[in-house]
């Protein structure tokens, strides 16, 4: 059996509703891509804000683990209806008995995607495994050990997303990975006191040994000569991961062009923010307003294909 047509048609509508109740302005950028693709995108954004949400809703750990187990597995179930037109062990009911009603009715959607587009499903349970990683007071030891996590959350999701876009090529792949380490590394230096808050570390620790800062000073706010070095020590690494991604504008089809384009300008431009931004880190979250992404993506919208190159 697979999910019925009405099924997947109010799977899609939820996710497009779920999308929208997020008041993300992330999903700017899916108008524009034709409207197939975009429904595949709010699909794919849908299953990433709730799997976010299973794992940071304020519960104890272990209802949160328990929750995204049940998701894990709930995902593999979607899959397999998906993938099968004769697999007899799921029926409605079974499907219908989940407790989770709400990433219920976005799975259909998700699955229908995955299976259109020809998503890996690694990248699916490699977002799961990474948002679990969030359960625990992070601490990463070294960069490298930095890299998993945003491989995890971020990369996956960019490897998920250009097989929606299009594109041809056998780098485009390593490309969209050092395209979502860029991205990670600047949405961890803008979130840097919001992380602290919530008991979590992400910047390397030898990175702190190295800049001659410690944990300790970032713990009670100090802004000085080691934290501005640490700081400045991951904008470069960002810097270079922007620099060697941007090639990936050249594989994408055009679909893709410009809905990668428009991200990666707002999250360069973010990561700018951040450089200008440095001795407030530990004050507030920097953050770009709504319309300067507006107006970054209307110089998307009014880009032909032969044009579009990254600032």
């Amino acid at each position: 059996m697979t999910f019925s047509t009405e099924t997947v048609r109010k799977s899609y509508t939820s996710c497009r509703s779920l999308t929208k109740a997020a008041r993300s302005s992330f999903p700017l950028s899916f108008f524009l891509l034709p409207r197939y693709k975009r429904q595949a995108m709010y699909a794919l954004y849908a299953f990433m804000r709730h799997t976010d949400d299973l794992s940071d809703n304020g519960q104890p750990v272990e209802i949160r683990r328990e929750s995204l187990n049940r998701w894990r597995k709930m995902l593999v179930d979607a899959l397999e209806i998906q993938s099968s037109e004769t697999n007899e062990r799921f029926s409605v009911e079974k499907w219908n008995s989940h407790d989770d009603v709400l990433g219920e009715s976005l799975l259909p959607a998700l699955a229908g995607t995955v299976y259109q587009f020809g998503i890996p499903s690694e990248c699916l349970f490699d977002v799961v495994d990474g948002v679990e990683m969030d359960l625990e007071d992070q601490r990463f030891e070294t960069f490298e050990d930095l890299t998993v996590y945003c491989h995890r959350v971020a990369s996956a999701v960019g490897l998920a997303c250009i097989r929606i876009w299009g594109f041809h090529g056998d780098r485009a792949g390593e490309l969209a990975r050092k395209c979502g380490i860029a991205m990670q590394l600047t949405n961890i230096l803008r979130d840097v006191k919001e992380d602290l808050d919530n008991g979590r570390i992400y910047l390397p620790l030898k990175d702190f040994a190295s800049c001659g800062y410690s944990v300790e000073e970032l713990e009670r706010g100090a802004v000085n000569e080691g934290f501005r070095r640490l700081i400045e020590l991951q904008a470069n690494r960002a810097q270079q991961y922007y620099h060697e991604g941007a090639c990936l504008l050249g594989y994408l089809e055009p679909d893709g062009k410009k809905i990668f384009g428009m991200m990666m300008s707002v999250y360069h431009r973010l990561l700018e923010r951040v450089r200008e931004s440095t001795q407030d880190l530990l004050e507030r979250r920097i953050r770009l307003s709504r319309g300067e992404k507006i107006r970054i993506g209307i110089r998307w919208m009014c880009r032909t294909p032969q044009r579009t190159s990254l600032p």
